[in-house]
């Protein structure tokens, strides 16, 4: 993915699955206080698509309003930042 000059970089802070069979990811800045939400279907999944971190526009981000959900996502930043390269599938 190729970064726009404006573009936020986002780190993975949350992988679950929701009852349609779809993979939820949830990506976060680095202070926690913004989200990206991306849904996949299970089988659309291969190696390279989940990766560390993420270039976004400002515009797909969207308030995390709880501050216990802003502390935890900023420390999972602060942990995947330190163990990955953004490019890196995980």
């Amino acid at each position: 993915m190729t970064a726009e000059a404006d573009d936020v970089r986002v780190w993975l802070v949350e992988r679950g699955y929701n009852n349609r069979d779809l993979i939820i990811l949830k990506y976060a800045t680095p202070d926690g206080k913004r989200l990206f939400r991306r849904e996949l279907a299970a089988q659309a999944v291969d190696m390279d698509t989940v990766t560390a971190a993420k270039d976004v526009p400002p515009a797909d981000l969207e308030p995390v309003d709880e501050e216990d959900r802003q502390e935890r996502y900023e420390a999972e930043v602060t942990r995947m930042t330190t163990e990955h390269d953004p490019d890196v599938s995980v």
